[in-house]
């Protein structure tokens, strides 16, 4: 498919990536060691999640001869949070970023873009539709034929000493019982635990709050006085999607005096530091996850302005909650700005690690070793979710607080953002999701063969493919 400003279709896009994947000899044939468990074949590796994360990492591992089976909780086509929280217009990334091909052009979203409108449509394109952007990973999974089932819940997790997870999974069928050698956790940005949010919201009726993170239907808010706390780019969209439903009107309640004006990963982020931030000593590692954490990454500029272009919004800055009192119609909000008189409370707080919040973790969460288990001499104060944070092996691997105390934790790898500290902004964000993910495959392949390594001698004494069948030559009669 060369480059033209026809569309060519998604039919012949699919013949180029396979015409592509032919020529490189992908996927690789399967080599991992076959094991069953209580009669039953062991799945090689488990991905519970199958958002952009789950699926870049499920096509490395099969384009590298592992099998990966994607477990997802949400129906087919709506994995992820683009078509269910996400509420802004379009992606902050650049559309020029490859995102999840893993090196294939035929893969990319430009390829997919430019494959059904052309080339003079990409030109003219600015940010990449939220919505559209959904269309690709649908096809990204079809194209990949990748193995999903969805509607499948996992509900627990356990490493077993024999080196092998055993999933409990609610799925359509029923429960089921599944074996996998190795397991990763694709689980998104709130991927270890949940919401973050303030101990004032819990003194508040569950009615009249939500967390940016919900699923909250906004029409419900029209004619209503919204609060949105917080500044980031989930307030953002939260308070213009309010305003878009008909709020009467909207203020966003900024803890800080102003807004952060600069995002300084996008300064930090080019190849060097993708791929060597996970080989910085732990010190350096450190500093640089608490500097991004304490200047923060502005909203996007349209986000913002998609919100001031309505004369019944406010940006309150200097303005933290200092107490809410609840009456009967509504919400007294006490601040140093003054009271707020609101009828509805979005906190677009973030998230946080809280692994007792999720109960399929239950059997692992007091084993896993996080950063405020190390004696780290640190040159700048910590954050909580930077002390939650795990602290995870190359391949994303899981380690335990005490040895001995959790056998085959280490089969479970962390392919979320809480691998950021260890590893850096590769597990979660669309700039570097392809090198997070081929480290990944690649660490789990050196682990597979270093635990059948004599399996794998075996099978080299036993291949008897002759290349040369003996009729090729005459051995000398006479000696020299």
């Amino acid at each position: 498919m060369g480059i033209t400003s026809v569309p060519v279709g998604l039919d012949v896009l699919q013949a180029r990536l396979e015409q592509d994947l032919a020529w490189l000899e992908l996927p690789a044939k399967r080599w991992v060691v076959a094991r069953e468990h209580e009669g039953q074949p062991i799945i090689e590796v488990a991905v519970i999640g199958g958002g952009m994360a789950g699926m870049a990492a499920a096509a490395s591992l099969t384009l590298t001869g592992i099998q990966a089976i994607i477990f997802d909780r949400a129906p087919s086509g709506f994995e992820g949070p683009w078509v269910t929280s996400a509420r802004m217009e379009t992606l902050r990334s650049p559309k020029q970023l490859t995102g999840p091909a893993l090196g294939l052009p035929a893969l990319t979203f430009r390829a997919w873009f430019e494959a059904q409108f052309g080339l003079e449509a990409w030109a003219v394109l600015d940010k990449i539709p939220r919505t559209q952007w959904m269309d690709y990973l649908r096809w990204y999974r079809k194209a990949l034929k990748l193995d999903v089932r969805n509607q499948h819940h996992v509900t627990h997790i356990a490493p077993l000493a024999e080196g092998l997870v055993q999933l409990t999974i609610d799925a359509p069928t029923g429960m089921l019982t599944l074996f996998a050698r190795r397991v990763v956790l694709a689980t998104g940005r709130d991927g270890l635990g949940g919401a973050h949010v303030p101990d004032i919201a819990t003194t508040l009726p569950r009615a009249r709050w939500a967390h940016s993170s919900d699923p909250l239907n906004y029409n419900t808010l029209a004619g209503k006085r919204v609060g949105v706390v917080g500044g980031g780019a989930s307030a953002m969209d939260s308070a213009a999607t309010a305003l878009e439903a008909g709020a009467a009107s909207v203020d966003l309640l900024i803890r800080r005096d102003d807004l952060p004006r600069v995002n300084k990963g996008k300064g930090a982020g080019h190849a060097g530091m993708i791929t060597g931030f996970v080989d910085l000593p732990d010190t350096w590692k450190w500093k640089f996850r608490h500097y991004l954490g304490v200047e923060q990454v502005p909203a996007p500029r349209g986000s913002t302005l998609r919100v001031s272009k309505h004369l019944n919004a406010c940006f309150n800055l200097s303005c933290p909650i200092d107490s809410i009192d609840v009456h009967e119609q509504t919400l007294s909000v006490q601040t140093p700005r003054g009271v707020f008189e609101l009828d509805f409370l979005i906190f677009s707080t973030g998230f946080k690690i809280d692994w007792w919040a999720r109960p399929e973790y239950a059997g692992i969460a007091p084993h896993v070793l996080a950063w405020k288990h190390r004696q780290l001499e640190l040159s700048a104060p910590p954050s909580q979710e930077m002390l939650d944070s795990p602290d995870l092996g190359p391949a994303f691997e899981f380690k335990e607080k005490t040895p001995g105390s959790c056998p085959g934790l280490s089969s479970i790898h962390c392919f979320c953002y809480p691998a950021a500290l260890s590893h850096g902004t590769v597990s979660g964000d669309i700039p570097a999701i392809s090198e997070g993910a081929k480290r990944l495959s690649a660490g789990i392949a050196s682990l597979f063969y270093r635990e059948d390594i004599a399996e794998h001698y075996h099978r080299m004494e036993l291949f008897n493919d002759p290349e040369l069948l003996g009729d090729e030559w005459t051995p000398a009669t006479r000696d020299v």
